[in-house]
């Protein structure tokens, strides 16, 4: 019963009202109706349901990157709730099931089974993914619960607040057009970064680095970065790899609303290098005076 109801929800959200966003962008620039006040709405929004999935969904409740108090993790994972990507503790073990599956048949979205698969297909069985199976420490997270259980709210705020600020077209640009713009770019990195890009890394999966993913993805498109070290708070390793997500848990973490944040250090990056000659390129990742050694066994 909660798969189909699921489905249905995924059917409207990750298809229909995104669609509807996309024609209704076009049809309102096309009649000029569009200022300057709804373009703003579509990048905000971007950016702050964009940057809760990538720090909120994907390296805080996921991967457990870094930490932060209760209060800054529920204001991350309901920005990431406006994405309309589902519920943080089922993305959560969904994506948990794809680094223990990368790639292989059991993966819920390897390109294995299809481009269009990998993109946005299989989500019609999004809701199949058992939490207690592959996610039972986000089952214990009281903050990830209390988001979970409210995100029809926070779902609903994202059209809300752009509709109230900018009337209909506001909800167009700030809602529907901004939900399209950041669902595709979050499954590009599951389609795109698993089939084109470089592999400066070793892994038992098909993850790329794709520059146009790493720009558009506020950093998630360094994805051979990524499953590498999925417990790196950065996924951007060299200096010119921006990760605008890594920037920002950066400067969380220098104004004290971010501890422990993890990174490799250069002697575990020159285990896992494809070509070792480019480890000049690492350098700077030698570990901190004081920083704890993250074990490579940490999801």
């Amino acid at each position: 019963m909660r798969s189909a109801a699921l489905r249905g929800l995924n059917l409207t959200f990750v298809f229909l009202v995104p669609f509807v966003g996309a024609v209704g962008a076009a049809v309102t620039l096309a009649l000029g109706l569009v200022t300057g006040l709804h373009v703003a709405l579509l990048i905000i929004g971007f950016l702050v349901s964009g940057l809760g999935i990538t720090i909120g969904y994907h390296r805080l409740a996921t991967h457990r990157s870094f930490e932060v108090s209760p209060l800054v993790k529920a204001v991350l994972l309901a920005c990431g709730s406006t994405a309309a990507e589902g519920a943080v503790i089922d993305w959560v073990a969904n994506h948990v099931k794809h680094h223990e599956h990368s790639d292989d048949s059991q993966d819920p979205h390897s390109p294995l089974h299809g481009f269009w698969h990998a993109h946005c297909g299989w989500l019609m069985g999004f809701g199949d993914i058992d939490p207690e199976r592959y996610a039972p420490f986000i089952l214990r997270d009281p903050t990830a619960r209390a988001i979970s259980q409210t995100f029809p709210i926070w779902l609903a705020a994202g059209y809300i607040i752009p509709f109230l600020i900018g009337g209909w077209e506001g909800l167009i640009w700030g809602g529907f057009f901004r939900q399209f713009a950041v669902q595709n770019v979050t499954f590009a990195v599951n389609s795109v970064c698993h089939r084109f890009g470089a592999r400066p890394f070793k892994t038992t999966d098909f993850s790329t680095n794709n520059w146009v993913i790493g720009l558009l993805g506020h950093g998630e498109g360094w994805h051979n970065n990524h499953h590498a070290f999925p417990w790196s708070a950065l996924h951007g390793l060299r200096w010119w790899e921006f990760d605008l997500s890594g920037r920002v848990i950066l400067a969380m973490e220098a104004i004290g609303l971010a501890w422990n944040v993890k990174r490799p250090d250069s002697q575990q990056i020159q285990r896992k290098l494809a070509h070792p000659e480019i480890l000049p390129a690492y350098a700077h990742m030698a570990r901190p005076r004081g920083q704890i050694r993250v074990e490579e066994t940490v999801r």
